[in-house]
């Protein structure tokens, strides 16, 4: 039978108790519950939807529609991971959806959303990049299941059964695609420092 979320209880630490107690709260529509939580929460949820999508224009839209959906369920948890895994689950999903509706857009709509982007892009790469700014732009070149595993891994701190959680895959699932994203990361790395000095494009054909 499951429990319900009043009877959880956690053995993961004192940030998470202190998220499970507000996730309780929030459950019965305390807002003010709510407004803690998404407070401890949005840092880490921004800076993990900025690398998951790499489209800074996107990212308070898409934090927002994770914490609706937490105020909305947070009555559902089940207390099978830290209130944080799960969250942040919800956030990969709404991440994953907002950049398929952008795939789906008129191609001119959609490229003149980019051009913007691309001037700056071109423009930040002239300057001298150090390692964390190469591992920023290696991160646009490979996909989007490898870049949350790199993200979730060297930048959020979770473990790989967390990461399966977040992601919904077996825990193998996850080590083949850290194994893929280290592989291409270690041959973009000099590409990226090449990339800066000559200010051209990367042939993503390169690394594949």
């Amino acid at each position: 039978m499951k429990k319900s979320i009043h009877e959880l209880k956690t053995s993961r630490g004192k940030v998470d108790a202190e998220d499970l107690r507000l996730l309780q709260r929030v459950a019965i529509k305390d807002k003010v519950a709510f407004e803690k939580l998404y407070a401890r929460l949005y840092p880490q949820l921004s800076r993990y939807l900025s690398r998951l999508m790499r489209r800074p224009d996107m990212v308070e839209e898409v934090v927002n529609d994770t914490l609706f959906v937490v105020w909305e369920k947070a009555e559902q948890f089940q207390g099978r991971s830290k209130v944080s895994t799960w969250i942040t689950g919800i956030a990969y999903l709404k991440g994953i959806k907002a950049l398929d509706r952008l795939r789906m857009m008129p191609e001119q709509q959609a490229q003149s959303l980019h051009e913007a982007e691309d001037i700056e892009e071109k423009s930040n790469l002239i300057s001298k990049l150090g390692l964390q700014e190469w591992i920023s732009n290696g991160l646009d070149q490979i996909s989007i299941d490898q870049r949350s595993v790199v993200e979730l891994t060297y930048f959020s701190g979770y473990s790989y059964q967390e990461i399966a959680d977040i992601m919904k895959c077996p825990v193998n699932t996850v080590k083949t695609r850290m194994f893929h994203a280290r592989r291409k990361l270690a041959k973009l790395l000099p590409l990226l420092e090449e990339h800066t000095s000559a200010g051209v494009d990367i042939d993503r054909e390169k690394i594949d």
